[in-house]
C-alpha cells in the first residue's frame, strides 16, 4: 500500500506532507519496496501512528476483569476500530483468586496469538489491590490488600510475567520493598495513595517511575504539601497519566500539567469502563454499580468510576477543547505510551521497519477517516 499526500506525524514530533510506503505489514522507505500496490489518497488527512492505551478497563459491555477470552477479544476489536492498535488493559481491586484467574486468561490469550484485525494485547496494568483505603476511589475496599511481594509474584507468574504496570500506594507497609525488588521488571506506578511529598520521593528513589491518573485518587498539590504531584514534577524520570475526557480534569489543569511536565512525560489514557461505546444506563465496574450519564460514570455515592471515552476521543478533546497542540497530543497518546511499556521498537511511530499501523484523521475536526492495522485497512 501507498498512502499519498498525507500530513504525516514524524519521529521528530512534527507533521510533514509526504507518502507512506507499506509492504506486507511493515513500513518501508521507498515505493520500490512495495508489492501489489494499493494507493490511498489522504491529501486531506493527518496520518498518525496507531495509539497505545496502557490504562483502560473495558468497552462495548465487556471488562478485562470478566476474565474471559471473549471479553479480551471484544475489547481488542473495539479498540482497533477507534485507532487504538496496542492495549494494556487494567485490572481492579479484587480477590487474589479472581485476579489469578484474570491473569491466567491473559496469559492464554497472549500466547495464543494470531488476533487479526484486533488491537495487540501487550500485557496487564494491575491497578489494585495494593492501594490506600482512604483514596480507593472506585476500587472495592473489601479486597484492598497490603503490598505483598509474594502475592505479586504469584499473580505475575500466573500471567506469564506480563504485568507491565503495578499500581501501588507507597505509604502502605511493604510497598517500598515491593517497589525496590520488582521495579526492574515491572513499571511501578504511584496510585490511589495518601503519600506525602517525602514518601513519594523515596518511592521514586526506590524505583517507581510512573503515576496513575494524575490528580485523581491522591492528595491535591498545595504550596505547603505538594504530595505525589510535586514529587513527580521534581523527578525527571517520572511519567504521569492524564485522562482528558472532559470529566476527570479541568482543561486549565491539563494545560498547567503540560507546562509543568512537558509533553515528553505525559501519557494520555482513557481509563474507560465497560459502558464505553454503548448508551447511557446502568453498568458495573469491579463488581460495583455504576450509573452512566453522558460522559460521566459514577458510583452510587457520586465517586467518578472510570471514563466512557476511548483514547482517540480523549486525544481529540485535548486538542479541540483544552488547547493542547495536535503534535503534543499525538506524542502523549501514541509515542510516550508505547515507550512506557517497552514496545516503541515496533510501534508508536511511522518509521521504516515498524509495524504498519496508521490512523487517518480528517483535518477538519480530527474525525476518524480510516484505521490501517498491520498494513491492512479495517
Amino acid at each position: 500500500m501507498i498512502i499519498k499526500n498525507a500530513s504525516v506525524y514524524t519521529e521528530d514530533g512534527i507533521f510533514l506532507t509526504k507518502d507512506i510506503y507499506i509492504n506486507d505489514n511493515r513500513f518501508v522507505d521507498c515505493k520500490e519496496k512495495v508489492r501489489d500496490t494499493q494507493v490511498l489518497d489522504a491529501s486531506d488527512c493527518y496520518a498518525i501512528p496507531g495509539l497505545t492505551d496502557i490504562h483502560f478497563h473495558g468497552c462495548m459491555g465487556y471488562d478485562f476483569c470478566d476474565g474471559t477470552r471473549e471479553a479480551v477479544e471484544a475489547m481488542a476489536a473495539y479498540e482497533a476500530s477507534v485507532g487504538v492498535t496496542n492495549i494494556v488493559p487494567a485490572t481492579m481491586t479484587l480477590s487474589e483468586e479472581t485476579l489469578c484467574q484474570i491473569c491466567q486468561t491473559a496469559k492464554a490469550y497472549k500466547e495464543e496469538g494470531n488476533h487479526e484485525r484486533k488491537a495487540r494485547f501487550h500485557g496487564i496494568n494491575m491497578e489494585g489491590p495494593f492501594v490506600s483505603m482512604a483514596k480507593k476511589g472506585a476500587q472495592n475496599g473489601e479486597y484492598i490488600h497490603q503490598p505483598d511481594l509474594a502475592m505479586f509474584d504469584r499473580l505475575n507468574e500466573a500471567s506469564g510475567n506480563c504485568v507491565k504496570l503495578l499500581a501501588i500506594a507507597p505509604e502502605e507497609e511493604g510497598a517500598m520493598e515491593l517497589i525496590e525488588q520488582r521495579s526492574g521488571q515491572t513499571v511501578m506506578s504511584l496510585a490511589h495513595t495518601c503519600a506525602d511529598y517525602d514518601t513519594a520521593v523515596r518511592a521514586f528513589e526506590k524505583g517507581a517511575s510512573h503515576v496513575t491518573h494524575l490528580y485523581n485518587a491522591m492528595p491535591p498539590y498545595t504550596h505547603r504539601a505538594p504530595g505525589v504531584i510535586g514529587a513527580a514534577a521534581d523527578t525527571a524520570k517520572a511519567e504521569v497519566e492524564l485522562i482528558c475526557d472532559g470529566v476527570h480534569i479541568h482543561p486549565a489543569s491539563v494545560r498547567t500539567t503540560f507546562k509543568i511536565f512537558g509533553d515528553n512525560r505525559i501519557i494520555f489514557i482513557s481509563d474507560s469502563m465497560r459502558a464505553t461505546g454503548l448508551d447511557d444506563g446502568d453498568y458495573t465496574l469491579g463488581g460495583q454499580y455504576v450509573k452512566v450519564t453522558g460522559n460521566l460514570a459514577a458510583l452510587k455515592d457520586g465517586t467518578i468510576a472510570g471514563s466512557v471515552t476511548n483514547l482517540l476521543d480523549c486525544m481529540r478533546t485535548a486538542v479541540l477543547n483544552m488547547g493542547i497542540s495536535l503534535e503534543s497530543a499525538v506524542k502523549c497518546a501514541a509515542v510516550n505510551s508505547a515507550k512506557s511499556v517497552g514496545i516503541y521498537d515496533e510501534h508508536g511511530s511511522i518509521s521504516p521497519g515498524k509495524k504498519a499501523d496508521v490512523v487517518l484523521l480528517e483535518k477538519n475536526g480530527l474525525l476518524l477517516r480510516k484505521v490501517i492495522l498491520d498494513g491492512q485497512p479495517l
